[in-house]
């Protein structure tokens, strides 16, 4: 089975990636920080993505496949469908913020994203998980746990992990990189979001 080599727990460090045969393309599997909530959805990151992709000369599509309001669980329903109908080679996994947000189990989503992580493989596509971050306000010891999450799932299975795809958006003092709520971007943040996101994208197109 083609493997990422996870090599970095933190952005920037990119992993020793092989390329399989054929491509068809890079789904992204998300809820609403990739869905662009509030936004058109040609501003989201997941469309800037596949423009950076045709501006370096990749012809591969991106099908964003992601539901504002998703959860881990909801993904992982999802999934066996979406892997059949787009048969991708990358499955980016952005999903666990609306489990936090709602108080869920942080075992349960490590369990529902480790399903996800497996089907993706079995169906002979790389993974790469994007992590998020819970706000101070609820706890840091649930805060913690919640993070955690993300770090073992990538350690278990050896797949590359963006610890915090909203680095240098959220909490920080420039209040024009998130909508009102307090929690979805703007369009003037998804640049940088599609930057914590670029580096092992970059690695997965450069190792064909």
């Amino acid at each position: 089975m083609i493997r990422f080599i996870r090599k970095y727990l933190a952005i920037g460090l990119l992993s020793a990636l092989a390329w399989p045969a054929s491509a068809q393309g890079i789904l992204v599997v998300g809820d609403s920080i990739s869905a662009a909530f509030g936004l058109e959805i040609s501003d989201g990151w997941v469309s800037l993505l596949e423009q950076r992709m045709e501006a370096s000369g990749e012809s591969l599509p991106v099908i964003n496949a992601s539901v504002s309001g998703d959860t881990t669980a909801g993904g992982l329903a999802r999934l066996p469908r979406l892997l059949e109908r787009h048969e991708p080679d990358l499955v980016v996994i952005e999903l666990g913020g609306n489990d936090g947000l709602r108080g869920m189990r942080p075992a349960n989503m490590q369990q529902n994203l480790s399903l996800m992580v497996e089907q993706a493989r079995a169906a002979g596509a790389d993974v790469l998980l994007l992590g998020m971050q819970l706000p101070p306000n609820y706890g840091l010891r649930f805060t913690e746990a919640f993070a955690q999450v993300f770090v073992a799932v990538s350690e278990e299975h050896d797949v590359p992990l963006v610890p915090f795809l909203l680095a240098g958006i959220a909490g920080e003092p420039d209040r024009t990189l998130m909508q009102a709520d307090g929690i979805h971007p703007t369009a003037k943040a998804q640049e940088r979001i599609l930057d914590n996101a670029w580096p092992p994208i970059e690695a997965w197109l450069d190792a064909r």
